[in-house]
């Protein structure tokens, strides 16, 4: 499991400009299974996704398509974690430690 931190690096006004284009960006990886919440930073800094994925990789391929990424207005910090206890509405993303 991953935890996706955007922090704005171009201030809240341009994201604001990019907003759509995020929300459009964002459906399309919840309608995929990918991401499972995301939502802003208080204060308003940036936001946070938790994401399940194959590879660090093929996260990092997908916040590089963030048009917040391309329009040059937040930087990401991806964050993997093995997550080996949850509610159980999140049971089916469970993991073992690896040996």
């Amino acid at each position: 499991m991953f935890v996706l931190e955007l922090t704005y690096t171009g201030g809240s006004e341009r994201a604001d400009e990019l907003m759509d284009a995020h929300l459009t960006w964002l459906n399309t990886w919840y309608e995929k299974g990918v991401f499972l919440a995301s939502g802003r930073k208080d204060p308003r800094d940036g936001g946070v996704i938790l994401a399940v994925g194959n590879d660090r990789e093929q996260i990092e391929r997908i916040a590089a398509d963030d048009p917040f990424t391309t329009g040059g207005v937040c930087a990401y910090r991806i964050t993997e974690f093995i997550a080996t206890r949850t509610v159980p509405e999140l049971a089916p993303y469970r993991q073992q430690p690896r040996s």
